[in-house]
């Protein structure tokens, strides 16, 4: 299986926006890409049905392959952590479906993009941190870092949480995503070069607020096999 698992040093830093970037970048190469958000909290309610934002914007990207409803198999209302929110509806996040659910894209595509749920340690079920699912699939780390003010200590904190949580899985990059304009914190413009200087994994690509398209090439197939 080639793919990347895309972690967030926390939960709001662009992982989907990141994703979604990849996803049309690898589309656009010639790529069949499988996109799976395995578990997906605040979700609106649209005709009686809960709708996954992050899972569908992952899918139009990705040039709506398969059934939406494969893109994210657990969705839920409350914009909590999955297990905080499927208890708020007398539920359970389903651990075995958190690995399984992904097993719908592997004859679909040659690349699969997984987006976890909030950051590395953040809990997907009762019993599971994204760190263990992404372990499990044996999927390579792509860290998504929000361009602000404390980045590079979220940034190295997650680094070496990965690898002390997950010593063999490999970590692909960081990706600089810049959510907001921000434009009264001046570290939006030194962030780049102090993550370059201080991580041991490369800076791949740096989002700036609106960004649809990387400004580089990079070879996102390859960090992926």
């Amino acid at each position: 299986m080639n793919g990347l698992f895309i972690t967030g040093t926390n939960t709001g830093v662009g992982k989907t926006q990141v994703g979604a970037m990849i996803a049309r970048a690898l589309v656009a190469a010639g790529h069949r890409v499988g996109v799976y958000k395995p578990v997906e909290s605040g979700c609106a309610s649209e005709n009686n049905a809960l709708v996954a934002a992050d899972a569908q914007s992952l899918w139009e990207a990705a040039g709506r392959p398969g059934e939406l409803s494969r893109v994210c198999p657990q969705r839920f209302a409350e914009p909590l952590a999955p297990p905080q929110a499927a208890a708020a509806e007398g539920k359970r996040v389903d651990r075995e479906l958190l690995r399984t659910g992904i097993e719908y894209w592997l004859e679909r595509s040659d690349f699969i993009l997984v987006e976890g749920a909030g950051g590395l340690m953040s809990p997907l079920s009762e019993e599971d941190y994204n760190a263990d699912l992404a372990v499990d699939l044996g999927l390579p780390l792509l860290v998504v870092s929000s361009n602000e003010l404390g980045t590079i200590n979220a940034t190295l904190q997650t680094i070496i949480t990965a690898r002390a949580v997950a010593p063999k899985l490999p970590i692909a990059g960081v990706v600089l995503s810049q959510t907001a304009l921000r434009e009264d914190d001046p570290s939006v413009a030194t962030n780049a070069a102090d993550i370059r200087a201080r991580c041991d994994v490369p800076l791949l690509a740096t989002v700036a607020y609106g960004q649809r398209k990387f400004r580089s090439t990079v070879d996102w197939f390859a960090l992926g096999r």
